[in-house]
């Protein structure tokens, strides 16, 4: 009887973006990445694209895509950011897909997804429908093609959600066991059968009839594995994964069995280290020992028909026993560690975004009606603009839509209603009820949306804040400090609402310390330059100028006036307002510019306050990277004063340090400190020296070592690993530079030494590419005796055995000749 193995995995992370800038902010809990989006593609992202596969050593024989061989859904956000962040793996994806379309009979690995992860029995009915088609619509977009399936957030489900996929040619969704209720033969009916409890029988399709007439097939995922991949260590062994996944078959069925099983494919690497590893080695081990044939849904689908139909049990989820209670109520489902906190806050949460979604839909309606607008077509038409926010793309929409060329105005409300509506769709994104504590990052990022709402709701003429936050404030806090929602987006969702004054304040603040020339992309705004002027006396600088800043997508646009005063410090006082004229603007200049130049800066900063009055800015009113960015250069130059004070001392006394280390006394911390910042900044030094200075970096690291300082390795070993890859990428380009091949060889015997978990893919992935190409030439050459072509292929094997390749066994697999390079 036939085999099937099919492994799913959802990737998914919640949208991070700032609502108003669209780009997430720095995080510095992810360091030492941006965010946390970047630290889990490096995790798991990526490394599922170029999977290693490894033999008996323990080396590596292989890179394969994880990504081709299983099932699997990306949430359409964060495809989006993979898109932009990681294009090479988002690219490898895309390929993958396509590959298993070559295998698998037409049908493709990955699935399509809910766009941004609502709980859909939670949802309106046009809520729902805009999920769907968006989610289908950007898959088609990635992709080219339709989707077989896809994927619910959290598998929670009711009827009218199964119907809806079904109406748009969704064939076949994935649910846990437990959301199984009854089954019985399609053929002939007959009585139906409890399956409740988790009861029903993983190795096969079932066929949903549903109200409407329409079915849709189900696949319940073995649950027992599912949580042994999650949450028992499962993937700690590749072979034991291949085991445990071969012996979920029975002898005792007589259909071809499907033995699938469905988790967070964050599992595979970023939930568990080298989990990717793990399942490329059970995947290899399935296929070469013959257990079963890997294959996704749609191609067993194909092959074998459900036999069965199956009622589910609605309002159901594979994350929350009480069924979808996580989402609305204190159910008691929890992350758990928080003992005497509750969830009775998700209740009121909930509430307060609906009547907020509910309040603004015939203001959405009414706007749009009066430009002949079809409101909620154009919503559902909407993710074309999402996925291409250029110009011409959003003219070309609202135009269609309205059956009309718009005006400025006109376009200006029609594209704040689309956002308006984009934003209460994203305010519902699961992972804001999913935790603990209202406090917590995902609830306060999905506020911040309901805050971009409520500010486009007040831009077309309707106030809404107030009331929400009443309702908000009854969502109450664990923690003392936070009280309540309404306190939460005070304190968190206010501040960070932008408009376009902000916007120039913070490319005020920020001329200061770079030339932005005549004009800027800043995030979702286009800042262009009119007039500028700036000086410095001293450590003290200044800078004002008059600029238009536009809003990509609303089209929005205003002129402003600033002044900026900077005191070497942290301090700087800044004013924007309103452009008012060229006499008032020329007026501020030339007082300013009189006052600054005698050095009278007394009487800059009351100009200042006579023009500006309280539209002053400062530091804290940077958007969060660029003053993460200043503050560094800012620092740097208020530490790198003393690095000569330190240097003179660590090298008047480091022959003291030796003979106490000698005797084992224990060495002052103020030598040990002095001695961990003359090194730190040697080390960069090295690091960023061209080209990278080997020599230097190794007696430096030699000198951490023996003192024991701390450093930041996990940066250092960034850095370091970011040179190879650019240097690796030159070496693909002009394979022949011998001296390149050299200096990559020591550059990564280095990365060796550093005292950090080292991230070689990158490094070892254009290795093996280049295995794969350009090698075979040199191969040949030395085969036909040329000298320099058999110490290019020396030094390239020795370069693959020091990044942990088993050189022969890789060669092999292309086809070269071992013996050329010995």
């Amino acid at each position: 009887m036939e085999r099937y193995i099919c492994v799913h995995a959802h990737f998914y992370q919640p949208p991070r973006e700032n609502p108003w800038l669209g780009e997430i902010e720095i995080q510095d809990t992810a360091h030492p990445y941006h965010d946390w989006n970047e630290r889990i593609a490096a995790e798991c992202y990526v490394p599922n694209a170029a999977s290693r596969l490894l033999g008996d050593e323990g080396r590596i024989v292989d890179i394969q895509s994880n990504y081709a061989r299983i099932s699997f859904n990306i949430g359409p956000t964060l495809l989006s950011w993979m898109e932009q962040h990681t294009p090479d793996a988002y690219a490898q994806i895309l390929a993958a897909d396509q590959q298993s379309r070559e295998w698998r009979g037409g049908h493709g690995n990955a699935m399509a997804q809910v766009y941004n992860h609502i709980i859909m029995p939670l949802a309106s009915f046009r809520d729902k429908q805009t999920q769907v088609v968006w989610g289908i619509e950007d898959f088609r977009h990635r992709f080219r093609r339709d989707p077989e399936g896809m994927w619910l957030a959290e598998t929670a489900v009711d009827l009218e959600t199964l119907d809806l996929l079904a109406q748009h040619g969704i064939k076949f969704t994935i649910l846990a066991p437990r959301q199984a209720a009854k089954m019985r033969k399609i053929k002939g009916g007959g009585r139906w059968q409890d399956i409740s409890n988790s009861r029903v029988d993983p190795s096969r399709s079932y066929l949903c009839k549903l109200p409407s007439g329409r079915t849709i097939n189900l696949f319940f995922y073995d649950g027992p594995i599912s949580q042994a991949v999650a949450f028992e260590k499962l993937l700690s062994a590749g072979d034991h994964f291949a085991n445990r996944l071969n012996d979920g078959f029975s002898g005792a069925r007589s259909w071809p069995q499907l033995m699938h099983i469905a988790t967070d494919g964050e599992s595979y690497g970023h939930h568990h280290r080298f989990g990717n590893m793990a399942l490329s080695y059970a995947l290899h081990s399935i296929e070469s020992r013959g257990l079963a044939r890997l294959t996704n849904y749609g191609e067993y689908l194909e092959r074998h028909p459900p036999t069965q139909e199956v009622k589910i049990f609605e309002n159901s989820s594979w994350s929350c026993v009480h069924g979808i209670d996580r989402w609305q109520g204190d159910c008691g489902c929890n992350s758990g560690g928080n003992h005497g906190w509750n969830q009775a806050w998700r209740n009121p949460l909930r509430l307060a975004l609906d009547w907020l979604r509910d309040e603004i839909a015939p203001l959405y309606e009414t706007s749009l009606r009066s430009l002949g607008v079809d409101p909620w077509v154009a919503r559902d038409a909407y993710i074309l603009v999402v996925n291409d926010q250029s110009e011409e793309v959003a003219r070309q929409f609202a135009a269609i839509h309205s059956q009309r060329e718009l005006q400025d105005e006109e376009r200006i409300m029609f594209f704040r209603c689309m956002e308006m509506q984009r934003h209460a769709l994203l305010m519902y994104t699961s992972c804001g009820w999913f935790f603990d504590e209202i406090s917590g990052i995902e609830t306060v990022q999905i506020l911040q949306y309901a805050g971009r709402v409520i500010q486009l709701a007040r831009d077309l003429g309707v106030e809404l804040e107030a009331p929400f936050l009443e309702r908000l404030a009854a969502a109450k806090s664990n923690i003392p400090e936070h009280r309540d929602g309404a306190h939460i987006y005070e304190k968190f969702v206010r501040p960070a609402m932008i408009d376009l004054e902000k916007v120039a304040a913070h490319y005020a603040v920020s001329s200061l310390f770079k030339d932005y020339g005549e004009s800027v992309s800043i995030y979702r705004y286009d800042v262009r330059r009119d007039d500028f002027w700036h000086s410095s006396l001293g450590m003290v600088k200044v800078a004002l100028g008059r600029i238009e800043v536009r809003s990509k997508l609303l089209w929005q646009t205003r002129w402003a006036s600033f002044c900026v005063l900077h005191f070497g410090d942290h301090s700087i006082n800044g004013g924007v307002r309103p452009y008012r004229g060229s006499e008032a603007y020329l007026e501020m200049k030339n007082e300013i510019i009189s006052s600054f130049e005698l050095g009278d800066y007394t009487q800059v900063i009351r100009s200042m306050d006579a023009h500006f009055g309280t539209h002053t800015y400062s530091l804290l009113d940077l958007f969060r990277d660029e003053q993460h960015n200043i503050l560094e250069i800012l620092t740097a130059q208020t530490v790198g004063g003393y690095i000569d004070h330190y240097r003179e001392m660590y090298g008047r006394n480091r022959a003291l340090m030796q003979f106490l280390q000698h005797t084992r006394m224990p060495i002052p911390r103020e030598l040990v400190n002095a001695a961990e910042y003359v090194l730190n900044h040697d080390l960069w030094n090295a690091i960023r020296a061209e080209p990278l200075d080997s020599d230097k970096m190794l007696e430096v690291l030699e000198e951490i070592r023996r003192w024991g300082v701390q450093v930041d390795t996990s940066k250092a070993e960034m850095v370091v690993r970011h040179r190879l890859e650019g240097m690796m990428g030159q070496f693909g380009s002009n394979p022949s530079d011998t001296k390149l091949l050299d200096q990559i060889r020591t550059g990564v015997k280095l990365l060796g030494l550093i005292d950090a978990d080292v991230n070689y893919w990158q490094i070892q992935n254009s290795y093996h590419c280049m295995a794969q190409s350009i090698a075979q030439d040199f191969a040949a050459e030395a085969r036909a005796g040329d000298a320099e072509a058999i110490r290019w292929l020396e030094g390239f094997m020795v370069l693959g055995g020091d990044l942990f390749f088993n050189v022969e066994a890789v060669f092999q697999r292309f086809g070269l000749d071992v013996s050329a390079g010995k």
